[in-house]
């Protein structure tokens, strides 16, 4: 696995149910832009529009071990590896402030599809910085 990213979250209010525990859909939301700061937005906007490359989310397993509550700030730690030329493997976990284990742990998998939604390698303008990092 590559070395851990950290991409700090803000709990809001809105992304709480009438508990004011997060949803659980919202994770993956958090999942997706910490994976975004890593690999780079820009990155990500220029392969789309030059070259009609992008991600998609192929699998997700997500574990939950605690409740993430309103008003907190959670760190959210991404790692990844690549598996063959079409797909990359991502550790990601949330972690409360000062807690002792991660409250919900993701493992995604992710491939690279064109417009016409065909798998596709992983291009190099991705994979050099990955790799490099």
């Amino acid at each position: 696995m590559s070395k851990i990213y950290h991409h700090p979250v803000q709990i809001y209010y809105e992304d709480t149910d009438h508990s004011g525990v997060v949803y659980h859909p919202n994770f993956l939301k958090y999942f997706e832009r910490a994976r975004e700061h890593v690999i780079d937005s820009d990155r990500l906007a220029t392969l789309w529009q030059e070259k009609g490359l992008g991600f998609a989310v192929y699998k997700a397993n997500l574990t939950f071990q605690d409740g993430v509550e309103f008003a907190e700030i959670c760190d959210v730690r991404t790692s990844y590896q690549f598996e063959g030329k079409y797909k990359t493997l991502w550790r990601q976990e949330l972690w409360r402030p000062n807690a002792s284990k991660p409250a919900v742990i993701g493992d995604i998998e992710m491939v690279c599809l064109d417009k016409q939604k065909r798998l596709q390698p992983i291009p190099d303008e991705i994979l050099a910085p990955l790799t490099a990092g």
